[in-house]
């Protein structure tokens, strides 16, 4: 059997393994775990007394998720699907990464026709369901910023009519878009299953680990110990975080040339030594190929160490840049 038809057989493999779990992954669970994604785990033991499941379902996700949850790389991963709202459990993801990986292999292997193209493409698709994640976290934490501002108006008009502080996040959770509607219900909610208003907003936090959040957090906090005028609190916040919104915006604008600059700088030689690998292959592989120069007769030729340093200087490169254009408000 070919190297390609192996590859194929064995992507089927994994999406017809992954479809199985996402079909019986539609089960509810048990109590225990869908007030987790309520609680977490630390009100979970709390209302487990109250609430009792009486038609308990298996469902295989959650099983291998139990499975992993000893694992060491389990907490972060969850943690990162957590901040990007994914709807993915940490099983799910892993056979995304692995579908990921043997996919971007073959066609690195059917297109560039060699080994070597095609373990960079599997280490390449490795990374991609994790950069998704990444950019899906990013792009959820700049728009709650964005949106931080007036939430907080919001809050502060609530609580001078009258309402209480759970209102108020009620009010915010009705009224507003999401991501920061979704997550002021999901704090109501926690309270409302008997969590603390404190743990609740933690929780929040670990989902959204936003400065400006932080600081929002920190001063409900010590109203409720001390007491005073949270209104006022806010509305003081509420100014600071729209002036660090402008300034972030407009830093941004002026350092737009200088991240694009470093983005070209970044991925133009990679991509025209791919374009020129598939234009001359013999020409281009003529730097890994195992002749003449030598370093290391008959074990390390000198091409190794000319893809060693431009890797090296275009990573400089791109940090340099990034550095520069990285202004902290």
């Amino acid at each position: 059997m070919s190297l390609p038809i192996m590859i194929v057989a064995g992507i089927a493999f994994l999406l017809m393994l992954g479809a199985g779990i996402a079909l019986v992954a539609g089960g509810r669970g048990n109590v225990d775990e869908r007030l987790e994604q309520f609680v977490g785990n630390a009100a979970t033991a709390e209302v487990e007394e109250v609430i009792e499941d009486s038609r308990p379902r298996v469902d295989v996700a959650d099983k291998l998720d139990k499975v992993l949850s000893g694992r060491a790389f389990f907490d972060p991963i969850k943690v990162r699907i957590a901040k990007s709202d994914v709807k993915l459990r940490v099983s799910e993801y892993i056979i995304l990464v692995v579908i990921s990986g043997f996919g971007v292999m073959g066609l690195g292997y059917y297109f560039f026709d060699g080994w070597l193209m095609a373990i960079v493409g599997f280490v390449i698709g490795l990374r991609i369901p994790r950069f998704y994640i990444n950019y899906a976290a990013n792009r959820r934490m700049n728009t709650f910023n964005g949106q931080l501002g007036d939430t907080l108006n919001l809050w502060v008009n609530a609580l001078r009519s009258g309402y209480s502080v759970l209102q108020a996040m009620e009010s915010i959770a009705t009224e507003l878009p999401p991501p920061v509607s979704k997550e002021f219900e999901r704090v109501v909610q926690e309270v409302r299953l008997g969590l603390g208003l404190e743990q609740a907003l933690a929780n929040m936090y670990r989902r959204v680990p936003s400065d400006d959040l932080d600081l929002v957090i920190t001063a409900v906090n010590i109203q409720r110990e001390v007491g005073g005028n949270l209104a006022e609190v806010l509305d003081t916040i509420s100014f600071t975080i729209r002036e660090r919104v402008r300034i972030k915006g407009e830093i941004k604008t002026l350092t737009a040339q200088g991240r694009i600059s470093g983005w070209i700088i970044s991925l133009l030689p990679v991509g025209l030594g791919m374009v020129l690998y598939m234009m001359n292959k013999e020409y281009v592989s003529q730097l890994w190929i195992k002749e003449k120069p030598w370093i290391i007769e008959p074990i390390f030729p000198c091409g190794w160490v000319v893809i060693g340093v431009g890797a090296i200087l275009i990573g400089i490169g791109a940090l340099a840049i990034r550095k520069i254009v990285d202004i902290e408000v």
